[in-house]
């Protein structure tokens, strides 16, 4: 049975690339970085003689996204940039200023979608792309 939320986890292209926007821009807390390779992992993921190099950065919440770049085998960019396709994913972030947030995300590195719009009153949201094209959702809650 499941007992709870654990983690989401992203594919990216350049491990310190990204951990640098979800720290640094984003805001959240570089836990650990370790690389993983065969065994178990390999196991898995269902690849021979997997490599990979892993960050785990937390939120206050003690929410945890994981950053996972691949080494072995590489990873190759994702057919669309549409978020309707069967497997797309996000991760949604509370926040208290949307426009502001919106815009300092931009501004570093993170790719514009859709600007925040009040969506019914009281709540606003917006989607946006980290620099690998991964989707993040900002609300803010009135």
């Amino acid at each position: 049975m499941i007992t709870g939320m654990h983690h989401t986890g992203f594919v990216v292209s350049d491990l310190q690339k990204s951990i640098e926007f979800y720290r640094d821009v984003v805001g959240l807390t570089l836990k650990d970085t370790r690389e993983r390779d065969g065994g178990p992992i390999s196991h898995i993921l269902g690849y021979e003689n997997t490599s990979l190099k892993i960050a785990e950065l937390h939120h206050g919440d003690g929410y945890m996204l994981e950053l996972i770049e691949y080494v072995n085998p590489g990873s190759s960019a994702r057919p669309t940039s549409e978020r309707n396709v069967y497997g797309a994913c996000h991760i949604g972030f509370t926040v208290d200023d949307i426009f502001a947030t919106y815009e300092h995300l931009v501004a570093n590195g993170g790719q514009k979608l859709n600007p925040p719009i009040e969506i019914v009153p009281g709540k606003k949201g917006c989607y946006l792309q980290d620099p690998d094209g991964n989707w993040v959702e900002l609300v803010e809650l009135g």
